[in-house]
């Protein structure tokens, strides 16, 4: 509910703090003192647009701040995805700055606009003649059966299966789409993949190629050095294998007389085993090295097959060979195993919207119970209204298509007068009767969940006698549930209030200025006094006004 609002230079409010209470409280004033500028403020501080307009004094930024206590309602999880802070007593402050700019903020937390509007959806419905359109909206039609219905839970669970369905629907489509693509691709795809698929590349296969192939290019100076090497290594006289083992033989005579010697000896011996690897391997090289012109025109063909088919498909290595032909293995695969893919994907559309079937059942059988209570009901407080002849024709029809909140068609029908014909709401019906029809719709959702604060802007306007009466004993029942808060011009309704709030102009150094202010009970007495017979009311008039509020 709305606790608090407090106003500072905002169209003709200088500075206005003022304290709201539960039930129905009245708001009243004079044409033109300013009870369109409190609703003005009320949706500023709620994320509507504003402007330069807004400010009295354009030297002065404009702040608007709204408390309001959210402890009756499951708000945490909004607070949650939008990154605030949430507290039972919520502070919405609003300012706007004399170059135009405008700051909203959440518990001190900086808001954007859209998440603010949509939290104002969950704190006010502000009720004047041009909400009433909303009456002829489908789902707003389909909102209050399933109010009454007791749907909430299963249109929550049909949505979230809706959204499941919708992404396997899309998921389905692509792979058809995609299947018609690579179909037209395939034969090249294949030949693609069947080519490096019968090359059949092995790892690092192009560096031990390329490796090959300079041995090959360079035989006879490998050749020539192998042999010089050999030499060097094992000639008899001057070869360092022979030269090695004499060193080794004079190190070991003197070797037991010292450590060092002893160290010096085994370093040798270790440099002696070493060497004599190194001449076997020599000799075995030296053996196996030999130009081989057909070994060398075998890897000549297998370096030019790599080389002319990263060419073709704009690579530089075996590895991205090898990923491309991943790649087409599974374009190619993906087509001929196409039908088996979308077949299963189909399978799980199928089981999705078989399971959305059966709660759009449910739902649509618990609407069809819940019409005849709201039809009875809207007769019976239209009737209460001055509306005796209205009549209602709702129709719950099943349907093939998903719809955003089941798989049911509405028809919603009303007549006013007696023997008249059906006709949509929005055609048949004039602005009091759909202000009266949808007055009373708020009431019947009033005791079947929660709403939010309720804000009725002169829904009384041509009505008078018992008809008000009636409305307010409506509002009043209303206010039992939830916060309601009546602008009014009408006595009527503004006795039944718990508290009674007035508008008003003054004069301050020259400027007029709004306000606004509780009345206290003999100040309420004068009020509806002068609602009834005007600024110089009547002994009777107050008499008629004690009346009323007693």
């Amino acid at each position: 509910m709305l606790h608090h609002l407090s106003i500072q230079n905002y169209a003709l409010i200088d500075e206005l703090s003022i304290d709201f209470s539960d039930g129905l409280s009245i708001i009243t004033g004079e044409t033109g003192s300013g009870k369109s500028i409190l609703l003005g403020a009320l949706g500023l501080v709620l994320g509507n647009r504003a402007d330069l307009g807004s400010l009295k004094n354009n030297d002065s930024k404009c702040i608007i701040e709204a408390e309001f206590d959210l402890t009756a309602y499951v708000l945490q999880d909004f607070f949650e995805a939008n990154d605030l802070d949430y507290e039972d007593k919520t502070i919405i402050r609003r300012e706007i700055l004399p170059s135009g700019k405008s700051r909203a903020f959440v518990n001190d937390t900086p808001v954007n606009l859209s998440s603010l509007s949509e939290l104002k959806s969950k704190l006010v419905d502000i009720h004047s003649q041009h909400q009433t359109l909303q009456i002829s909206d489908a789902l707003f039609q389909f909102s209050v059966i399933d109010a009454l219905a007791k749907n909430d839970k299963r249109v929550a669970s049909y949505k979230r299966g809706l959204k499941k369905y919708n992404k396997l629907l899309k998921e389905l489509r692509l792979l058809k789409e995609n299947q018609e693509n690579e179909k037209q691709q395939y034969e090249y795809n294949l030949h693609l993949f069947k080519e490096l698929e019968e090359a059949n590349f092995k790892e690092n296969e192009q560096e031990v190629l390329e490796g090959k192939l300079d041995v090959l290019n360079n035989v006879e100076d490998i050749k020539t050095s192998l042999s010089e090497a050999l030499q060097i290594t094992t000639n008899e006289e001057v070869g360092a294998q022979n030269l090695l083992y004499s060193l080794e033989n004079t190190l070991h005579k003197v070797s037991a007389f010292s450590k060092d010697y002893q160290e010096l000896y085994n370093r040798v011996a270790s440099i002696k085993i070493e060497l004599d690897d190194v001449v076997v391997e020599l000799e075995r090289s030296n053996e196996t090295v030999d130009f081989n012109p057909n070994e060398l025109e075998i890897v000549n063909e297998r370096l030019q097959l790599i080389y002319s088919l990263q060419k073709k498909h704009q690579i530089s290595s075996l590895k991205e060979l090898s990923t491309i032909h991943q790649e087409l293995a599974d374009k190619v695969s993906g087509v001929e195993n196409a039908s088996d893919i979308i077949n299963k994907k189909q399978q799980e559309v199928d089981d999705v919207a078989k399971k959305l079937d059966e709660v759009a059942l449910l739902i649509s059988n618990q609407r069809n119970k819940a019409v005849p209570k709201l039809k009875k009901e809207l007769e019976f407080l239209l009737s209460e209204l001055g509306m005796p002849n209205a009549r209602f024709s709702i129709a719950v029809n099943p349907s093939e298509q998903y719809f955003n909140n089941g798989k049911d068609e509405l028809a919603f029908l009303f007549s006013a007068n007696k023997g008249g014909n059906f006709g949509e709401l929005k055609k048949v019906a004039s602005g009091g009767e759909l202000s009266r029809i949808m007055l009373s719709i708020k009431k019947i959702l009033s005791e079947n969940i929660k709403l939010p604060t309720i804000i009725f802007d002169e829904i009384d306007t041509g009505v008078s006698g018992e008809v008000s009466n009636k409305i307010a004993n409506i509002m009043q029942q209303m206010s039992q549930y939830m916060q309601v808060i009546a602008i009014t011009h009408l006595p009527q309704i503004a006795s039944k209030g718990k508290s009674h709030y007035k508008v008003f102009k003054e004069d301050k150094n020259g400027k007029t200025a709004s306000n606004l202010k509780l009345l206290s009970t003999d100040e309420r007495i004068i009020e509806i006094a002068e609602m009834l017979s005007g600024k110089d009311f009547s002994e009777s008039a107050l008499t008629h006004a004690k009346e009323l509020l007693n």
